[in-house]
């Protein structure tokens, strides 16, 4: 066997992303939220970069500083647009040491204290009060229990394995941990007589069914506080209600009436009635303290019809985005003659980085208005008629429209929102598939949704459509061609149920 080395040429293209693309693309991806809180890292992050006033300008001072300011020596070309040209002194370079120093100490304790005297304006900071008007979380549903858990008469042991319990008890209520699982990790261990005292009373306080282990344990515990069903507390094993849900839980999710009705030897009317009052029990009572909470929106453009053009007017949300500008400072001391080529890179290394991070929001903002033009001139009959004309629309038409990429289109829709007249709608929702009609026209998605809801919902509840029926009764509206499998997939994500369990008895 034998090993050679040789050299060679080739000729070869390959596309490398610069850091200045890598930027730009992660800015025009980021919603109007996620972009605040990346200006408010670069902001401590890096020194040159600062904010401008309210009406715009930068600070008068920073304004005479400039205008007394002559050239000097030339830059590089490529520092040509970061740069101006100043005569300052040393007194600039220890100016930039101080800035430098703040700057590096800014999550020192003095640092709240300069913050707070940097601002002769007498003007709040705005960030301390978004956090002081942020409406509390509110206490957990395992802070609660815990807090009434210990307004309990119990002994120090009951009350320790109490807690234990409650620790492990998900938002939900449930607790999925077995006894013997917990008892191990009490000290010292327990016994099972005593988790099973614990847990009895960890069940009689807070939301009526928090601490069952399964779904038949909560329903039955919310049936044992109801006065109607146990007026002495104790629960009747005969109440029908009782024994639905021991013995036919599956069945009464799945809406078999009549072999519950059979298995238990009523009649079907007093299954319903049965049923009716099981359904007004909460299956996830941890939920009463902890309620999900949805997250904010805030839309990032607002489209609204201008009677003056009578055309729509796009509008790109800043929200509370700042203005930023580099700091002229820093670019007069960049040029001292007398700065040392280390403090020299390291401060034109900040100045291209804000460059680019100043002219990357800028190109979001002109990007985002670009493809929301679009979007407006290709679903023209959903801004001027509603959701209901709303048109199949591909990603690939508004880019070759806008003459930009279909990636770009792609980031510049991603989890952001427009205000329309219609409300707030997700601009991805406006890139929508769909279907021919017979008459050879599209109709969207969205739309194939809208007529099958309006169809199961006018369908006679004793006799409810199958997915068969369904599609046949679209294809004779015109809507078509389509599977039964988009059928039941479609009546799936609406929350649709098949028509055995519709039917209603």
């Amino acid at each position: 066997m034998r090993f050679d080395a040789s050299m060679q040429q080739r000729l070869e293209q390959r596309m490398i992303l610069a850091p200045r693309m890598i930027q730009a693309m992660q800015i025009l991806q980021l919603p109007l939220m996620a972009l605040q809180e990346r200006i408010d890292r670069e902001l401590i992050s890096n020194p040159v970069l600062e904010l401008r006033d309210p009406d715009g300008r930068e600070s008068p001072a920073e304004e005479a500083e400039e205008s007394e300011v002559t050239p000097t020596s030339p830059v590089a070309e490529s520092e040509q647009e970061l740069v101006v040209q100043s005569d300052g002194g040393p007194a600039d370079f220890e100016r930039l040491s101080n800035l430098v120093d703040r700057w590096e100490n800014w999550a020192d304790e003095d640092s709240e204290h300069w913050r707070r005297s940097a601002r002769s304006d007498g003007d709040a900071d705005p960030k301390a009060e978004a956090m002081q008007n942020t409406p509390d979380s509110g206490e957990t549903l395992q802070e609660t229990m815990l807090r009434l858990w210990h307004l309990e008469e119990v002994t120090p042991r009951e009350l320790e394995l109490g807690d234990l319990i409650i620790r492990n008890i998900d938002d939900n209520g449930y607790l999925h941990l077995t006894l013997d699982e917990l008892a191990t990790e009490a000290e010292p261990p327990a016994a099972a007589g005593e988790m099973e005292a614990a847990l009895g009373g960890v069940q009689t306080v807070g939301p009526v069914g928090v601490g069952a282990r399964s779904v038949e344990e909560c329903l039955l515990l919310q049936l044992r506080a109801d006065p109607i069903v146990s007026p002495e507390g104790i629960l009747p094993e005969n109440a029908l209600d009782v024994r639905l849900i021991r013995r036919h839980l599956r069945d009464l999710s799945a809406n078999r009436y009549p072999q519950m009705a059979e298995a238990l030897g009523v009649e079907i009317d007093e299954v319903k009635a049965a049923v009716g009052r099981i359904r007004r029990l909460n299956p996830k009572p941890g939920t009463a303290i902890t309620p999900r909470r949805a997250p904010p929106i805030i839309p990032d453009v607002r489209i609204e019809w201008d009677d003056e053009s009578q055309q729509y007017r796009i509008t790109v949300e800043r929200g509370d985005t700042p203005e930023l500008y580099i700091s002229r400072a820093y670019r007069r001391l960049v040029k001292q003659r007398d700065l040392d080529e280390k403090t020299r890179e390291f401060v034109a290394g900040k100045i291209r980085v804000a460059q680019w991070l100043v002219d990357a929001i800028e190109q979001r903002r002109d990007t985002l208005r670009r493809v929301v033009e679009s979007i407006v001139r290709f679903q023209r009959p959903f801004f001027d008629e509603g959701p209901a004309h709303i048109r199949p629309l591909k990603m690939q038409a508004v880019a070759d429209d806008v003459h930009l990429h279909v990636g770009t289109i792609s980031r510049t829709a991603s989890d952001k929102y427009a205000d329309t007249p219609w409300g707030i709608w997700p601009l991805r929702d406006f890139f929508l598939g769909g279907t021919q009609t017979v008459e050879g026209g599209e109709v969207s998605w969205d739309n194939v949704r809208a007529r099958l809801k309006a169809i199961v919902d006018a369908e006679d509840k004793a006799n409810p459509l199958a997915d068969k029926e369904i599609h046949e009764r679209l294809q004779a509206e015109g809507i078509g061609p389509l599977s039964r499998r988009t059928i039941a997939k479609y009546r799936e994500e609406l929350g649709i149920q098949t028509s055995r369990r519709r039917k209603q008895f």
